[in-house]
């Protein structure tokens, strides 16, 4: 059966690590009691530990899918007899110091301390205990810290780097990793779940918990190998991205994707056939994964599937938008993006352009010569970023898909510049790299302009559908959730008063173009 889903691609070489997102993401949904802690967008900066420590060493924390000798898919942490044997005490949760323990400041005591010789000063304090605390990290403790020896070694993704993990000051090397939830076509959390508490929507493939289901095992959380299921420990229950789904099905794109300074983020539909999926998850050899995903992902193009798709029950309107969809031709069409950490056979549907990172000082020891274009591919092997990090990170190591992505990423840059200088562009380039000259126009489009329409082509649901009615048990409406509110004023209804009758504005009821007002 053919179904749609709703896909993100994030192109890192314009992810500037303003945190933007993470702010705006953590105003909208997370800025409540027991979610201190809790940050369902985060950007790390790569080399480093990441957000919980070390999420990527899925042979700690045993997230994710593994293949069995035989060759059958089981979830790494075990089946349901594990499951049943540590309830009540899960060996492979990530404590709050995998996190960070949540802080505040006194700041009373800066205006009620008494007249003295100096001036006061505030201590960090325990949003758990209340306590005073000395920090010690945070969701992004090792910003900018790349070229740290320390951290440099304790990123596992440094493992296929060999002997080149030896760091040389004038090699280091960074880039900013933004992360949601992936929404993933296969996702280890919905096995995971002892308590059918989280689901995958049927219209739209977002990944979401039943609040009034979850019991509280945690063992989704455990079960997620990129650690974006978190527990709520006032509430009692898990919670996660939600995709935006309030905003997404009335056509507009999810907050951290509107508030992107960088423009980095792209929101389309892509159409696949749910018999495909287990058979590109059971892919014996890891490096051909990637080539299994893309396999996944239908061409909406194609009449027969066009047909196909309208007789399994997608909207025609859908299938009009994975026509025009963004992330359809970066991570299909053009083959420029790809999927993180493929290798624990979720299937994620968020997906990342890597970036094409400046050269090292040695590239025209190679032949790279940035005024002419047919030189330019000789540069790709010399990046300051080792293509090996990237494969560990996006192809299970394949580092063969990276390089053509990563000259194809050249190869634009090459032409536009020559362009831009009056030069002629040496003929054969294109084919050397697959692309014809309405692809390099396509690239150029997406990733260098990045016109709002271009980025984000996604349809609004449709309220007939059982979607609507689902999305009823979501996490917005527990106790404390975000979306227990009553919208006032003006400004879109962007404003609303919480429980306890306070006037707040509220980021996901915000179209982000109309004036936001005054407050009413």
């Amino acid at each position: 059966m053919i179904r749609a889903q709703l896909m993100m691609v994030m192109a890192l070489d314009k992810c500037i690590g303003c945190h933007t997102c993470s702010v705006t993401c953590k105003q909208a949904w997370t800025n409540r009691s027991g979610t201190d802690y809790v940050w369902f967008n985060n950007v790390e900066t790569k080399p480093g530990t990441g957000y919980p420590k070390r999420w990527e060493d899925n042979e700690h924390w045993r997230g994710g899918w593994e293949l069995t000798e035989s060759g059958k898919l089981r979830l790494k942490a075990g089946g349901r007899l594990r499951k049943l044997t540590s309830l009540f005490g899960n060996p492979d949760l990530p404590l709050i110091d995998d996190y960070y323990e949540p802080w505040t400041y006194d700041y009373e005591h800066l205006v009620s301390a008494p007249l003295d010789e100096y001036s006061p000063v505030v201590r960090s304090r325990s949003r758990l205990t209340g306590k005073a605390i000395d920090l010690r990290g945070g969701p992004n403790w090792d910003d900018d810290l790349a070229g740290a020896a320390e951290l440099f070694r304790s990123d596992p993704n440094t493992a296929a780097l060999g002997e080149q993990a030896r760091l040389e000051y004038e090699q280091v090397f960074m880039f900013y990793l933004p992360r949601i939830c992936n929404h993933c076509l296969n996702p280890s959390c919905v096995s995971s779940c002892p308590s059918g508490a989280m689901y995958k929507r049927e219209e739209d493939g977002i990944v979401l918990v039943d609040e009034n289901k979850c019991r509280g095992w945690r063992m989704c959380v455990s079960g997620c190998p990129y650690k974006k299921v978190y527990f709520n420990h006032v509430s009692g229950k898990a919670e996660k991205c939600t995709f935006c789904y309030p905003r997404v099905e009335d056509g507009m794109p999810t907050i951290c994707s509107e508030t992107c300074v960088g423009r980095i983020r792209y929101i389309g539909v892509v159409l696949y056939d749910d018999e495909d999926v287990l058979r590109a998850a059971h892919t014996p050899a890891e490096e051909d994964l990637v080539a299994a995903y893309r396999d996944v992902i239908l061409d909406p193009d194609d009449p027969q599937v066009h047909r196909r798709a309208e007789q399994d029950g997608v909207p025609h309107d859908w299938i009009v938008a994975a026509q025009r969809s963004p992330v359809y031709h970066l991570a299909k069409q053009l083959e420029l993006a790809f999927p993180l950490h493929p290798e624990y056979r979720t299937l994620p549907m968020v997906w990342y352009v890597p970036p094409l990172a400046p050269l090292a000082d040695n590239a025209a020891d190679v032949g790279f010569d940035a005024s002419d274009a047919s030189k330019v591919l000789a540069g790709v092997q010399e990046m300051r970023i080792p293509l090996a990090y990237l494969a560990s990170m996006f192809s299970a190591g394949n580092i063969q898909v990276i390089s053509e992505a990563l000259g194809r990423l050249s190869v634009l840059r090459a032409i536009k510049r020559a362009l831009q200088l009056g030069a002629d562009v040496p003929d054969g380039l294109l084919e050397d790299v697959g692309l014809s000259e309405d692809d390099v126009d396509l690239m150029y489009r997406l990733l260098a302009i990045g016109e709002y329409e271009d980025r984000y082509v996604i349809p609004t649901a449709h309220r007939e559908d059982v979607g609507a009615a689902q999305s009823e048990h979501c996490s917005l409406d527990f106790p404390g959730g975000p979306g227990m509110s009553e919208a006032v004023g003006g400004g879109g209804g962007s404003f609303f008063r919480d429980s306890e009758g306070t006037t707040r504005f509220n980021l996901l009821n915000w179209d982000g173009r109309s004036p936001i007002g005054e407050t009413p």
